[in-house]
């Protein structure tokens, strides 16, 4: 029994003395890497900038510390740093050209269609694009048609096959385990809340995604077309055989591709586009590296800022609830345009807007917080890939608004569900009773159906919600409320018809507002900041969760569009009852 303790003690010894010396590797990594990501990136001449499209688009990078744990799938990029790297490739002469690496990435239309018009200015510099794949995603093959050339793989495939939506219904599985979802809305294009129940699109919803499928494909269309001299009615010839399936060589057959080449003798065609000898080094250059290179821009002593505010992810009321994930938390989002309103430097702000709606009670608070700072200073919108529902609430108010041709917008509508639990807790056994003080004391038990007070109580807050929604938005554009009426109802559009319809005031990207908030400040010197500030490397690295944020991060990676529809049930708890959102099923395949 001697011999056991001292077995015991010296084996727990042992874990805590291995713990502690692993702590401490781990801390003098973290600092390694800490100081290898501030350190400034000398350009040598002749050097290449290769964009790796692989992994998922976020509006801004994380630089979270256990990014290290992830695989480069899992990996988060900034489309900020992406766009920034761009122009800084753009201005540097010792950057000849970028090496575009095409793969599969996570990515709204909207964002591929900023970084495809960056390429395009960089393009127009002189500087040249080349693009390589060993397999196009769609998403990526738009991108990678701005290129001087593209490569393919002999081996390789080009998706180009079309847009397709297709929304998971869940209505005869809830039933089957006996929950009823009850459902109030208005607006009759609301499709959030169809896949619990109904089995299939409305004729209402099928018409509004038809359309703006045709619009984003009809953008494609005719912008790849221009970019590879390929006529529209031959691209849309070649999505219908399903050139995926076909060997390598007809892709360049149809002129989706120029060349066929093996990776590894990309590197040598580069060398002999820059003029050097192919046994000469030729610096090539990450995003991660592109990142710490300094901007050619000279130092700005004016004091006026220009404030670009990142508001991207799912609307919340109140305050953060994790952080495994960006989301806009009204409390957060008021209390940072407070302090850019008092901020006498600040002399104007982009509201940087990607979002598919969320909380109306938290939308609300958020519109009224930039109604507030537009009184102080100018405030432009700028739409990413979704400003619609409560992302265009928050967004109506402003001086202007700025989307891309393929964002979604609109969806000028409000809904509320709660589930009905009855059917699966006679299932599994269990019954509830009550005592109450008054009518409606018991409102909201899940173990019964709302009754019909109940029912018209909650229908009338959504039409009420409603109405102010609209109000919102017809003061905002200039409006009246039937005008506003005729073009809502729930229904999303692209940025290119919400322009001909007067919810938005121009189409292009971050710059192209950036250039409004600028001419409206009458500003001639000037710099660029983003809100809220990213959080520092240690302050992540406390604030941070391992467990949740990897185990997020991967699935994220593993299941990729999906991920969008396990949150959201995952979440649904964590909800306000009446939301103003579009169906997550909009992402687009």
């Amino acid at each position: 029994m001697k011999d056991f303790f001292k077995f015991t003690l010296a084996t727990i010894t042992g874990i805590i003395v291995s713990c502690v010396v692993l702590f401490f590797v781990s801390i003098l990594i973290l600092f390694s890497m800490l100081s290898s990501s501030e350190s400034e990136t000398q350009v040598r001449k002749n050097s290449v900038m290769m964009l790796d499209m692989r992994g998922m688009l976020s509006e801004r990078s994380q630089d979270n510390p256990f990014d290290m744990f992830l695989s480069e799938d899992e990996t988060i990029y900034g489309l900020d740093d992406i766009l920034s790297s761009i122009q800084k490739a753009k201005e540097n002469e010792n950057i000849k050209g970028i090496y575009l690496q095409a793969g599969s990435m996570g990515a709204g239309f909207a964002s591929i269609e900023e970084i495809r018009k960056a390429l395009a200015d960089f393009k127009n510099s002189g500087k040249f694009i080349v693009a390589y794949g060993d397999q196009y995603s769609q998403h990526l093959y738009y991108l990678a048609s701005v290129a001087d050339k593209i490569m393919l793989n002999p081996q390789g495939s080009i998706g180009w096959y079309g847009l397709a939506s297709t929304p998971i219904f869940y209505k005869d599985l809830l039933s089957k385990i006996g929950v009823e979802m009850q459902v109030f809305k208005v607006g009759t294009y609301k499709s959030a809340v169809e896949p619990f129940i109904s089995t299939e699109m409305s004729p209402a919803n099928r018409e509004q995604v038809a359309v703006f499928l045709d619009g984003i494909w009809g953008q494609m269309l005719s912008d790849i077309s221009e970019s590879r001299s390929v006529s529209e009615e031959k691209l849309n010839e070649v999505a219908d055989k399903m050139l995926m399936f076909y060997p390598a060589e007809d892709c360049v057959k149809y002129g989706l591709a120029d060349t066929l080449i093996y990776k590894n003798d990309v590197r040598n065609y580069l060398k002999t586009l820059i003029g050097i000898d192919k046994k000469d080094h030729m610096p090539v250059l990450t995003l991660k590296d592109m990142i710490n290179v300094k901007k050619n821009v000279p130092k700005d002593k004016s004091g006026n800022i220009v404030a670009v505010y990142y508001a991207y992810g799912d609307i919340y009321s109140g305050s953060s609830r994790t952080d495994n994930e960006s989301n806009i938390y009204s409390d957060e989002v008021i209390r940072d345009l407070r302090k850019l309103k008092e901020d006498e430097d600040v002399k104007a702000v982009v509201l940087r807007v990607n979002s598919p709606g969320g909380s109306a009670f938290g939308s609300e608070q958020i519109w009224y917080a930039v109604t507030e700072l537009k009184k102080e200073k100018p405030v432009i919108v700028s739409m990413g890939d979704y400003a619609a529902s409560g992302g265009y609430y928050i967004s109506c108010n402003a001086d202007s608004i700025v989307a891309d041709p393929t964002t979604l917008t609109g969806s000028i509508g409000i809904f509320g569900m709660f589930p009905n639990v009855k059917g699966l807790t006679d299932k599994i056994g269990l019954s509830f009773d009550v005592v109450k003080t008054n009518t409606y004391s018991d409102f909201g038990m899940m173990g019964r159906a709302l009754n019909d007070g109940e029912k018209a109580l909650m229908q009338n807050m959504v039409n009420e919600g409603y109405e102010l929604f609209v109000k919102r938005c017809a003061e905002g554009r200039g409006m009246t409320t039937d005008e506003i009426k005729k073009i809502a109802e729930g229904r999303v559009w692209t940025g290119a018809k919400a322009k001909e319809l007067g919810l938005v005031d121009e189409l292009g990207g971050l710059d192209k507002a950036l250039e409004m908030a600028i001419g409206k400040a009458g500003l001639d010197a000037y710099t660029v900041m983003s809100y809220p500030g990213k959080k520092s490397f240690f302050e992540t690295l406390m604030d941070t969760n391992p467990g949740g944020y990897i185990q997020s991060r991967m699935l994220k990676g593993k299941v990729g569009e999906l991920y969008n529809q396990f949150d959201w049930l995952n979440n649904f708890e964590n909800y306000d009852k009446i939301q103003a959102r579009v169906p997550f099923e909009l992402n687009i395949n």
